[in-house]
């Protein structure tokens, strides 16, 4: 199983925010996709998501075109964008119900990715009471639903204490023991990490980067 992004670009105007973004991943990998704010990250996440429209490339899944098939990339790819999209009246369980069949539901809490997420803690507790970590963890319960192979990660941990980093590098971890790819964008160490490459998105060029654990290294690399 693999993906592949091949010649992507993105204008708005006269700005080239995308220029030939090409790369590879394979089972069971993270590709993490490091660059300043405004550099273009979310935008690329947004199109391969579907949210947008590249000016051109293609974003490839065991050779097969999804910009052209949105079908197959609705089965194959979970998005989750650095904003939640929770219904914030609603309870975890209500907004869960909203994706899940009911039985699979309970079965996801009890043993699965639901229950390795620990969203068993707030189930009865509406979105606008919830923390910021927590809605982080219900968000990706809801997208995960459909067992994607490909997963998209806008900033996953930004902004999260370390219990609830820990809950969703768990699921990562499992996620890629079981062949799934992730690609995401972050600024976080910890998130570097669990990459197993990097990439630094910068002037809409994306190009391969060595992470070391050297942060001013990186930081020189982005300003």
């Amino acid at each position: 199983m693999s993906i592949e992004l091949a010649g992507i670009r993105k204008s708005y105007g006269r700005k080239r925010v995308l220029e030939n973004i090409s790369l590879k991943a394979g089972e069971g990998s993270c590709v993490g996709i490091l660059g300043g704010n405004g550099c273009g990250k979310s935008t690329l996440l947004s199109i391969l998501a579907g949210v947008r429209r590249a000016d051109g490339g293609a974003f490839l899944y065991q050779g097969k075109e999804l910009f052209h098939d949105g079908s197959l990339r609705a089965r194959v790819v979970g998005y989750v964008p650095q904003g939640d999209t929770l219904v914030e009246e609603l309870t975890a369980w209500d907004n869960l119900r909203l994706w899940y069949d009911k039985g699979v539901l309970k079965k996801e809490l009890d043993g699965g990715v639901l229950e390795l997420l620990g969203i068993s803690e707030f189930l009865k507790v509406t979105v606008r009471k919830l923390s910021g970590g927590m809605k982080k963890r219900l968000s990706i319960g809801s997208v995960v639903v459909g067992k994607p192979k490909v997963l998209l990660l806008d900033e996953p941990s930004a902004a999260l204490d370390l219990a609830c980093k820990e809950r969703i590098y768990q699921y990562f971890n499992q996620y890629k023991r079981e062949g799934g790819i992730l690609l995401m964008t972050t600024h976080d160490m910890q998130d570097m990490e669990l990459c197993d490459n990097c990439c630094l998105l910068k002037n809409g060029v994306l190009t391969p980067y060595e992470y070391d654990g050297d942060i001013h290294r990186l930081a020189k690399c982005l300003s």
